[in-house]
């Protein structure tokens, strides 16, 4: 299996470290809100590094990823200090308790992450349920002159600390500027320098999801909770930190100086983000209005898994444009891929076709090229030359990789039993036929279906039909 290392910046062979199990974290949700599909394709990237190395290497996955219900300011972008708590912004917002608020968010996501295939982590750890590990570590940091107390009472790293601050998003520390509404409030918090950060700030007066330290009452910081979590489970070393390229900086180039401060070596061995999706040339974001949630997939009629198969068709490093119409277009070859499927598994049983599932494998194991993958089924669909019973075996075992539930309808009634005597061949003739470009023929064929009562539409993804 081979990924691309942010850290690095090149494609890495990944190696588990531990004989055949491979250990993952995932940095989760912020529970404040709806996650958008936008959220969820970074979280469909950890579930196909997990079913890639299951189903191709034989390795078991041991998955933390946690969930963010407190600490995560609205502006928090690891160089201010101005900012509320997202989940205090959301309870005031709609009149709840701020706990209340993170378990209704969490339940959906779980909800929408099933609806997407995407299998359970080993565990998924709450911020507020780990109170106790964040304060450790902090206590840790300090000890080792990683972190001070400011002024105003709250904890900050020392940026300057960690000779290789910057590793992951290139940004050097002097070349980092302090924000643009922060010179007063730097002064009055007394940090050492901009650009540290806080590992636990000192609560206000009339703060909810307040916790007493040390130090005072206060909170923890985002940052320092992914570092707290990781390495309670999982170890001072682990194999895969993912995570949207959004978190790049100053997310996990905070995380890393923490962790690694803390235990003095390196922790991830690789870095892998993915990249945006945008929706109608935008990124996503309420802000925006541009917001599309696994829901509104499903009230327009079409299958969260066409979600994921648009995906799919894009490279895990590369933006994507999500529109309606690319909706469509996938879940069509979605319905058409599962219909095949079960007409398939009717016919006698056969090995797998072994031409395909090189050039399958050989795909996944290139940095997750689902594309290219994509274009191998698409060839194995039309080939005359295999059997429908190597055909089943074969899009079944991969379906272990892609997650799209293609062998749903086996065993139900095929599609095909509902078409008037002779109009599959047809059917068929005419795909071939329009596979060779013999538009001739395709037109023919049409005809004679029309006669039959069967109407032929053809679209990007081949020809669908109904019977009047």
């Amino acid at each position: 299996m081979r990924l691309t290392d942010t850290r690095t910046r090149r494609v890495e062979e990944i190696r588990p470290e531990r004989s055949r199990r491979l250990t993952m974290y995932a940095c989760g949700p912020t529970v404040y809100r709806s996650q958008h599909v936008g959220n969820l394709r970074t979280f469909v990237l950890g579930d196909l590094i997990s079913r890639c190395a299951e189903t191709l290497h034989g390795w078991s996955v041991e998955l933390v990823q946690n969930i963010t219900d407190v600490g995560h300011l609205a502006d928090d972008t690891g160089i201010e200090l101005a900012g509320e708590d997202k989940l205090l912004l959301a309870a005031r917002e709609e009149n709840r308790d701020p706990f209340e608020i993170a378990r209704f968010y969490e339940a959906q996501f779980h909800e929408d992450c099933a609806a997407l295939n995407i299998k359970p982590a080993a565990r998924y750890p709450r911020a507020s349920e780990c109170i106790e590990l964040i304060v450790d570590l902090i206590s840790r940091l300090m000890d080792k002159q990683h972190a001070y107390v400011g002024a105003d009472g709250s904890v900050y790293f020392d940026a300057r600390s960690f000779p290789s601050y910057g590793a992951i998003s290139g940004n050097r520390l002097e070349d980092l500027r302090a924000g643009h509404r922060q010179d007063a409030a730097e002064l009055s918090a007394g940090k050492r320098f901009h650009a540290d950060w806080a590992l636990w700030k000192s609560a206000g007066a009339n703060r909810q999801m307040v916790w007493d330290t040390a130090w005072g009452p206060g909170f923890p910081g985002w940052h320092i909770e992914c570092s707290a979590m990781s390495l309670h489970y999982l170890g001072e070393t682990f194999d895969i930190h993912t995570g949207g390229i959004d978190l790049r900086f100053p997310h996990h180039e905070d995380e890393r100086a923490q962790s690694e401060s803390a235990v003095g070596h390196e922790v991830v061995r690789h870095w892998v983000h993915g990249e945006h999706l945008l929706a109608d040339g935008r990124k996503m974001a309420k802000s925006t209005g541009n917001v599309v949630l696994v829901r509104d997939v499903a009230e327009r009629g079409f299958d969260p898994l066409a979600v994921r198969l648009f995906y799919l068709t894009g490279r895990y490093r590369q933006q994507m444009n999500l529109t309606w119409d690319a909706i469509a277009g996938a879940d069509r070859r979605l319905r058409r891929w599962r219909t095949k499927v079960a007409a398939w598994a009717e016919a006698p049983s056969a090995a797998m076709a072994e031409d395909y599932v090189g050039r399958l494998r050989e795909a996944f194991e290139d940095d997750l090229d689902t594309p290219t993958a994509l274009v191998a089924l698409a060839d194995l669909e039309k080939d005359d030359a295999v059997p429908a019973g190597a055909k089943f075996e074969t899009f079944a075992w991969v379906d272990r990789v892609l997650g799209l539930d293609l062998v749903r309808d086996v065993g139900k009634p095929v599609m095909a039993a509902e078409l008037p005597d002779g109009a599959a061949d047809l059917l068929q003739r005419r795909e071939r036929a329009r596979a060779a470009k013999d538009w001739a023929a395709s037109d023919t064929l049409r005809d004679e279906l029309t006669s039959l009562g069967v109407a032929v539409t053809d679209g990007p993804d081949g020809q669908t039909w109904t019977v009047s």
